[in-house]
């Protein structure tokens, strides 16, 4: 019989390390080697590191089914999930960074949800109605293509990779980002929603909102659940621009 003379990988990491909590040490990037495993992700080479060779590594996971959107880190520059990337698509040398625009909590743990939640608030993420709601009512009928439309906008998990791969994110904390504006898209599509057309363009029509984004499309290229957000930023402008001929009470336009 033949010797099976395949040996693993040996894999290095190169990780960010600094705790906000302790602004006396300066910044770093620490390296640890394990050997690579079959299907090994990200997640459980990190988890590996943690508990065989340091225990104050800060990372975040809930799910590792790529669900929750915790694990978003910067993977040789570019965001993605840890649960995701599988080492065997990478080279030998990993370097792992926080993402960026979001506060960092420590090492690869950043507050992703004190953005989203502000994010939210600024742009009244959720259906507003003008009657009183009534618990006994019936859900009101939607066409099958709006509410598969209305689906596609709410796989986002908010993750944070297309914030922290946005160009102008990175540089204008106010704008509204990728996700910011496939929300604003999933209600603006939606008919239960009773908000009058120029009200979403107070929040939209302007260098914080959809006409400040610069084209490049990052957010396209490294969002996880492959939303399609070219065509969420077509429809917001294609409505904008609709807007200025019509009275306000045009249907939802087809993304």
């Amino acid at each position: 019989m033949a010797e099976n003379t395949n040996k693993a990988r040996t894999l290095k990491f190169d990780i960010f390390r600094y705790n906000p909590a302790e602004p006396e040490k300066a910044p770093f990037m620490q390296r640890f080697e394990i050997e690579e495993a079959p299907y090994m992700s990200l997640f459980l080479a990190l988890n590996q590191i943690r508990e065989e060779q340091d225990s104050s590594l800060q990372f975040d996971f809930v799910c590792r089914s790529a669900v929750c959107g915790s694990c978003g880190m910067m993977v040789n520059g570019r965001p993605a999930l840890g649960c995701q990337t599988l080492t065997a698509d990478l080279p030998d040398t990993i370097a792992l960074h926080p993402l960026p625009t979001f506060g960092l909590i420590g090492d690869l743990s950043v507050d992703t949800g004190r953005w989203f939640r502000g994010m939210v608030e600024r742009v009244n993420g959720w259906i507003v109605r003008q009657d009183e709601f009534d618990r006994t009512a019936l859900e009101a009928p939607m066409d099958d293509k709006i509410a598969e439309k209305i689906y596609e906008a709410d796989r986002c998990i908010e993750c944070g990779c297309c914030v922290a791969g946005c160009g102008v994110a990175n540089v204008r904390p106010d704008f509204l980002g990728a996700t910011g504006l496939n929300r604003i898209a999933r209600f603006m599509m939606d008919p239960r929603d009773e908000r009058a057309q120029e009200s979403w363009f107070e929040v939209v029509s302007d260098a914080e909102g959809v006409f400040g984004c610069i084209g490049m499309m990052a957010c396209d290229d490294v969002c996880p659940k492959d939303l399609p957000l070219l065509e969420v930023y077509s429809y917001i402008r294609r409505k904008a621009v609709a807007s200025i001929f019509s009275d306000g009470k045009d249907n939802p336009a087809k993304l």
